[in-house]
């Protein structure tokens, strides 16, 4: 669904990413880590076309994404769904109108969605926080509802960027179960995360690889858990 042949970035002359070949298949599970700074978030955007490779070839779904125009990485994009790390919202709207705001810039009646809106908010133990505002939500309550966000068009890929990295270990186990039932419904998903507590926890919910951030470099740390 993604494949990376030989791909490097760089930015003002900076080499941040180099040589990378990788693909992620259809229902697989990836961990990304390497310490803070590594280029994780800058390789999650890559996959998901936020940027362009300086060098190599990436594909989405089959197509080069250089061959993209700007409504065709639009299109792409809806069936990649993304957990951003500072989990942004507006403010001013509840919790479910933020949520369901993908469905709106994507051209959906989100009152046909209301339905669909509720069943996910009760999926992602949101159901009495629908009215809430953001600011008025818990770090945990604010990550559900950024999951919540990215499923909301129903993605075949899920990428999250340290989802846990501001939430407790009990919390952290919580998302992390989402995500593993994400991927026994046939979705693909990568979670960046330098928390390797984390990533040992998983080895008894699923068979993951493991991929390791190292000289701006991508390398296998090992096949499964």
């Amino acid at each position: 669904m993604i494949e990376l042949e030989n791909v490097a970035y760089a930015y003002s002359g900076e080499a941040l990413l180099t040589d990378i070949s990788l693909s992620l298949p259809p229902g697989s599970f990836h961990f990304l880590t390497g310490p803070s700074g590594a280029g994780k978030t800058t390789f999650l955007k890559l996959c998901y076309g936020a940027l362009r490779p300086t060098s190599g070839s990436l594909r989405l779904f089959g197509e080069d994404l250089a061959g993209f125009d700007r409504d065709a990485v639009a299109m792409a994009r809806r069936r990649i769904g993304v957990v951003h790390q500072d989990c942004q919202f507006l403010d001013h709207l509840p919790v479910i109108e933020n949520i369901a705001l993908p469905l709106s810039v994507s051209g959906h009646a989100v009152q046909d969605e209301m339905d669909n809106l509720h069943e996910l908010l009760t999926w992602v133990g949101l159901t009495g926080r629908a009215d809430a505002l953001p600011p008025e939500l818990s770090g945990g309550e604010r990550q559900r509802a950024a999951l919540a966000r990215a499923l909301i068009l129903s993605p075949d890929i899920i990428l999250a960027d340290e989802p846990t990295g501001n939430v407790d270990w009990e919390m952290s186990q919580r998302l992390l179960r989402l995500l593993v039932e994400l991927n026994k419904m046939g979705k693909t998903v990568m979670i960046a995360t330098h928390d390797l507590a984390l990533i040992r926890a998983a080895k008894a919910q699923v068979q993951a690889r493991v991929l390791r951030i190292s000289d701006r470099s991508i390398l296998s740390a090992g096949a499964d858990l």
